[in-house]
This record gives structure tokens, sequence and C-alpha cells, in this order.
């Protein structure tokens, strides 16, 4: 039985398949979104024809932020599994039963839904079949794409295999670990409000060309259906693309 186990696990956390809803949510945002630009820059059914390029880069980064997520919600559920499990192995558990205990604990603060449950239960599955806990959690380290997981994995499985003081090791690890993420969430947190005043930015040009189309009708009728007000305002949705892209390298700091 135990050859047939993957020790490995199946979740890769850098891909994701986008759910029907997910896609249908994302496709009726672009036609939104390309037929304020239609309207704005063009006035022109015309501007339908880059459709498919923003369906693709609205759903490409649904995608990308859905993945980011959840990686996010993976670390801090790792963080309270390790911790859990650290309190087991003082109270004088075993590694594997420390971390089969902090499987309970994990379930009642984040729900049986949670990766870090789904995870537990993979590792159980490979316990009883048998398989070295280390090697799974190497394993999840690999599929997980996140550094404080990856870091952790490896010295552990370090460790375990030489023989080191897995309760030093685990608790120093933690600590480290733990103070990495307080650093990181802290960071975020600071970020949250200028995400907030980009998005208020990215907005701006879009009211200020409604209020003048309510309180001074046909104050831009002159940029459009003639060549040079195509030229003009096709200038115009480039730097406005270009400050959106700039502001989205700025702001998505790689932490």
């Amino acid at each position: 039985m135990a050859e047939n186990f993957d020790p490995v696990g199946k979740v890769d956390y850098d891909c994701y398949q986008l759910s029907v809803r997910e896609i249908f949510r994302g496709i009726v945002k672009s036609i939104a979104v390309t037929g304020a630009f239609a309207y704005m820059f063009y006035r022109s059914w015309m501007g339908f024809l880059a459709w498919p390029a923003v369906v693709y880069l609205i759903l490409k980064k649904e995608r990308e932020s859905t993945i980011r997520r959840r990686k996010e919600r993976l670390a801090l559920q790792f963080k309270d599994t390790v911790l859990s499990a650290a309190a087991g192995i003082q109270a004088g558990y075993s590694v594997e039963n420390a971390f089969l205990e902090a499987d309970r604990e994990m379930r009642t603060l984040h729900g049986r839904d949670c990766e870090m449950a789904k995870e537990m239960a993979w590792i159980r599955k490979g316990l009883n079949n048998r398989i070295p806990l280390e090697k799974m959690l190497e394993g999840l380290g690999k599929r997980s794409h996140v550094e404080e997981v990856r870091d952790f994995t490896e010295s552990f499985a370090i460790a375990k295999r030489q023989g080191g003081n897995l309760k030093d090791i685990t608790q120093r690890t933690v600590a480290l670990t733990g103070q990495r993420m307080e650093v990181e969430r802290e960071i975020q947190t600071l970020l949250a409000a200028k995400k907030y005043e980009q998005k208020v930015m990215n907005c701006i040009p879009f009211l200020l060309f409604g209020y003048l189309q309510l309180t001074s009708e046909g104050f831009f009728d002159i940029l459009y259906h003639n060549l040079a007000g195509v030229v003009v305002m096709t200038l115009c949705l480039g730097m406005y693309l270009g400050a959106v892209f700039l502001s989205e390298k700025i702001i998505n700091i790689e932490l």
C-alpha cells in the first residue's frame, strides 16, 4: 500500500484553475472595462476589438491574485500549525504525534476546508503508510512556493535526518519564521492604504470625464472620429496604461 502513496502530494500552490463562476465574473468585468475605455477614448464600438486582450489580462490578474491570497493563507496556517506542534513537542509528544495534534487545532482555528487541514490529512495518511514526516513536509515546502514554509521544512528535514535536537531547532525556527511573517504583515498593512489610493487614482480620469460630459456637453467632441483626435486619445490611453502599470509595480512589493 505504501508504494502507491505519493508523499509529495498533489496541490501545487503556484498553479490555480479558475472556476466557471470566476471566469464568468471576469468576462463581465472585461466587457464593462472595455466599454468604458472604448467610449471614453474613442467613442466607437471599434474599441471592442481589444476585448480579447482585456479579458485575457483580467483573468490572468484574477488567477495571480487568487494564487497570492492562497499562499498568504497557507503561510499563516502553516505558522500556526508549527507553533502548535512545537508546543506539543515541548509537552512531551513525539514529533509525528505533535503534528497530528496540531491538525485538530488548525481545523478549529481555520476551518475544516483550510489549506493546512487538507495538507495535514495528507500527512496523516502518509504516516499511516509509514512515509517519513520530513519527506512529506519537504514536499509541502516545494509545492507551496512560499519561502518561509520551504525554509522551515528544509531545516526540519536536515535536523530530523541527522538526529539534531528537534525541540530546540523547531522552536528557534518557529521564532525566526514568526518574526519574519510579522514584519511582512506590518508592511502589507502599511501598503493597504496606498493600494486603496492607487485604485482611487486609477478611477479619477473616468470620474473627471463623466463630470465634464455632464456639465460641459460636447467638450470632448473634437477628439473623436478624426485622425488627429484618434492619435491624441491613443497617446493619452498609452500614458494612462503606463501609469497604471508603473503604480502596480511600485505597490506590489515581493516580500
